[in-house]
């Protein structure tokens, strides 16, 4: 090929890329649910990013722990159990938590590796018996946290993904993280209503050796539709292979995760070890939609506080908040700085993550006694 025509295909991926770019931001924008925001980012990003394969994992924000997953043409779904024990517990390249520390979000295994895909535990043992040779992994952050991992998969007859590639991916991550933040906290959010606890023991080998029937309503809601051929969803596992790492004296992090189901009720996911490789779950109701009126009664917000915090959490920017307040912008910058102070936090990015994810939610959801 001549360098003009070098040049001309260099100028039209290029092309390409901003116009997939324009329309992501447009998607994430829709109000689309998380499944449909997944789907629709895919077909999008692969006229650019060409893939066989993709993984939306969710994580929160405040564990990194995994709370679901939106998988098209992916690994098969009775690997994924052995795919969390290495994500979590043992050395491998590109680690979701290794990329969230990065100062480039997104990597390619065939870059990590030098070429030799099978450097990589999983690709040994998981990825190429499945068909897969290279991946482009990415963690979704963004000013409020760390929202979501992205995965696209290549199959063993494709080239491997270019550093073009990777650079264009990595530009997408706070876009798509604010796209998942939108759909994970303000699309068709229903509170907990739930008062039953779910109580459920997974076994050494991920199956359930005992089940209340509240877990078993929680674990329904928490499958994927259609589920896949796998017992323990997500969140599920995702604690369970927490607690044992810290029982084994390994763990760094809570085994807790809070997730949305797919009915739209948050719930808490708690794991304890409490035998050989047993590991207890606990299932309970959580209400992060109503957390800015318990943070705003644990800080003695005042009502304009409240309100601005309220705007703040839906993500609204200072000049659209002064709009709907009918104040100033340097009013607003006054309130915040002062709802900053109250709540120990210093920047919207922190106070918002106070909000949904602080690690005292249940006592922030207490009520305090007023004398």
């Amino acid at each position: 090929m001549t360098v003009v025509g070098r040049l001309g295909q260099v100028g039209a991926a290029a092309a390409t890329r901003s116009r997939v770019r324009d329309d992501i931001v447009r998607i994430v924008h829709r109000g689309l649910d998380l499944p449909d925001l997944a789907r629709t980012v895919g077909r999008t990003l692969g006229r650019a990013v060409p893939f066989d394969g993709t993984c939306l994992l969710t994580v929160d924000p405040a564990t990194l722990l995994p709370t679901g997953e939106i998988v098209e043409n992916g690994l098969p779904p009775t690997t994924l159990g052995r795919l969390t024990e290495i994500e979590l517990g043992e050395p491998d390249v590109n680690k979701f938590t290794t990329l969230a520390r990065a100062a480039v979000p997104a990597a390619s295994l065939s870059a990590a590796t030098g070429g030799d895909l099978d450097r990589s535990r999983r690709q040994r043992e998981i990825r190429r018996p499945s068909g897969f040779a290279d991946e482009l992994r990415s963690v979704l952050t963004d000013t409020t946290g760390t929202w979501a991992t992205l995965t696209l998969l290549r199959g063993a007859k494709r080239t491997n993904f270019t550093p073009a590639e990777v650079r264009f991916l990595a530009s997408l991550t706070p876009i798509l993280a604010d796209g998942v933040r939108r759909a994970t906290l303000f699309t068709g959010t229903r509170p907990g209503d739930r008062t039953a606890t779910g109580f459920l023991v997974v076994a050494a080998d991920d199956t359930v050796e005992l089940a209340n029937p509240a877990a078993e309503q929680w674990v329904d809601e928490l499958t994927p539709s259609p589920p896949p051929r796998t017992a323990l969803p997500a969140a599920i596992r995702g604690v369970v292979a927490q607690a044992r790492r810290i029982a084994d004296g390994e763990g760094d992090v809570l085994a807790t995760a809070r997730v949305r189901t797919r009915a739209g009720h948050w719930v808490m996911a708690r794991g304890s070890p409490v035998g050989a490789d047993q590991v207890a779950v606990l299932l309970e109701a959580a209400r992060p939609a109503e957390l800015a009126t318990a943070i705003a009664d644990a800080y003695a917000l005042s009502e304009r506080e409240r309100e601005i915090t309220a705007l703040v959490a839906r993500g609204l920017t200072t000049h659209e908040i002064a709009d709907r307040l009918h104040l100033s912008a340097y009013t607003v910058q006054d309130h915040l700085k002062s709802i900053f102070d109250k709540s120990g936090t210093g920047s919207r990015g922190e106070l918002v993550s106070r909000l949904f994810f602080d690690h005292h939610i249940a006592r922030l959801n207490t009520t305090p006694d007023h004398p």
